[in-house]
């Protein structure tokens, strides 16, 4: 799968809008905006590599959906990161 630069910058604004939204439902992100907006873009990420590997799909398609998964990915990041501390 080829990913293009728009692709990848709207899992980056998305995943930063995800990371902030995880941190309000789960707490623990520490550092900042900076600290914030990584966890989200990371989560995004997680979130789109754990779906894939369960085989699931997130209804609706599009945008909505990107973010659902993208939030899943940083609340899974954050919990695990508060199991490891």
């Amino acid at each position: 799968m080829t990913l293009s630069v728009e692709t990848i910058v709207i899992w980056i604004i998305i995943g930063a809008v995800a990371g902030w939204l995880a941190n309000l439902v789960v707490g623990g992100i520490r550092g900042g905006l900076l600290a914030t907006v990584l966890t989200g873009i990371i989560g995004s990420f997680v979130g789109g590599w754990l779906l894939r590997q369960l085989n699931l799909a997130i209804a609706p398609a599009g945008m909505v959906g990107d973010v659902v998964v993208a939030f899943i990915g940083a609340v899974v990041l954050l919990l695990v990161a508060r199991l490891i501390r």
